[in-house]
């Protein structure tokens, strides 16, 4: 399903766009902001992701030579939702990981400082998609699970979840929050409240990255399906955009945010 992808990019450009237009980047790229982001995102498209697939893709083949084009009759509604659910849940607990695992056990320190460039921005717009250390890449789980699934046979379906995902998470890291007033509504926030706890919405995941009054950095790990969220006890339903996005206090060096571990630099 390359076209759902294919829409999914020109749906991210089109938001882009539009929140260019209405000035919602407007003191983003402040000092080495603009480093990170750029950096991040031509390097990750144009060389970890393409290159994550290809090592995966051999090592799927040496590994289990017998499995592959196994599953290649499975329709694909079913496939979809089996590599969508599947990936999600196995995101959400390397997610939780890397957000709390610093604490609990300190080993596991340098797998928030992977993840911390996605939270470091001070501002949420589509292009936090894409802002991300190049390491994250080959640690996210969805690699691994669309990888394992073409393998199998299931491309067209990995493909689909690949772009159904990309579509999401414009909808939820875009600087504009339609789902507020809906929220507020007498009688749909209700209905809006509960779906909620099923689905992942543009507030849920604004308060994943803010901090103060409804801001939550250890709630909402869910990028489409927040009853995983609930099922754990994580989830957080906002009033509205939370006090400040990004994280307390001074970023690390853009070098270490891009290229940590192979840059350390020294406080």
């Amino acid at each position: 399903m390359q076209q759902m992808f294919a829409f999914a990019l020109i749906f991210w450009a089109f938001m882009l766009l539009a929140e260019l237009i209405a000035g919602r980047h407007r003191g983003a790229y402040a000092g080495d902001e603009w480093k990170v982001t750029i950096a991040s995102l031509v390097l990750s498209m144009g060389v970890t992701r393409p290159l994550a697939g290809i090592l995966l893709a051999l090592l799927f083949r040496a590994v289990l030579p017998q499995w592959h084009d196994a599953w290649a009759g499975m329709p694909l509604l079913p496939a979809f939702l089996l590599i969508a659910i599947s990936s999600e849940f196995a995101f959400y607990w390397v997610h939780r990981l890397a957000h709390e695992g610093a604490g609990k056990y300190p080993r596991l320190g340098w797998l928030w400082k992977l993840h911390r460039t996605h939270h470091s921005s001070k501002h949420l717009t589509v292009m936090t998609n894409f802002r991300h250390n190049l390491a994250w890449t080959f640690i996210q789980p969805q690699a691994w699970v669309y990888g394992l699934a073409i393998h199998l046979g299931l491309g067209a379906a990995a493909g689909l979840t690949a772009g159904v995902l990309l579509a999401w998470n414009v909808l939820t890291h875009g600087n504009f929050r339609w789902d507020d007033p809906i929220r507020r509504h007498p009688r749909i926030g209700r209905f809006f409240r509960l779906a909620e706890h099923l689905f992942v919405s543009p507030g849920l995941h604004h308060t994943h990255h803010g901090y103060g009054r409804d801001g939550a950095s250890y709630r909402n790990y869910a990028v489409m399906f927040s009853f995983f969220d609930t099922l754990f006890g994580t989830l957080h339903i906002p009033n509205g955009r939370p006090a400040k996005y990004g994280l307390p206090g001074p970023n690390a060096p853009w070098t270490e945010e891009i290229f940590y571990p192979l840059v350390r630099a020294r406080r």
